[in-house]
C-alpha cells in the first residue's frame, strides 16, 4: 500500500466535472484507491462518495492505493490534483 499527501492546485478547487474526471481516472486502475480528507476516507472510484468531500484550492488531502498498479495510480492522481488538471 502506498499513501501520499497532495495539495489541490485546481483554480476554484474540485467540483462537478473535475471530480468526475478524477473518479474516471481512478476507475482505470485495478488498485483500491482512497482519498482521505479531514479524517473521512472515501473510495476514489465512487462519484457519490467523492462529491461528499470538499476539495478547495490549497486543500491538503491524502491519496492511498493498494494493488498491482498502485504506484502508477498514485503518481497520475497526484499529478492531476497538483498540476491544475494538466
Amino acid at each position: 500500500m502506498i499513501q501520499e499527501s497532495v495539495t489541490v492546485r485546481h483554480n476554484g478547487g474540485l467540483e462537478g466535472r473535475k471530480v468526475a474526471l478524477l473518479v474516471q481516472m481512478a476507475c482505470q486502475y485495478e488498485s483500491r484507491i482512497y482519498v482521505i480528507r479531514d479524517n473521512k476516507k472515501v473510495n476514489a472510484k465512487s462519484l457519490l462518495g467523492m462529491t461528499s468531500l470538499v476539495f478547495s484550492e490549497g486543500s491538503e488531502i491524502t491519496v492511498s492505493a493498494e494493488g498491482e498498479d498502485e504506484e502508477l495510480a498514485i503518481m497520475n492522481i497526484q499529478k492531476y490534483l497538483s498540476n491544475n488538471g494538466k
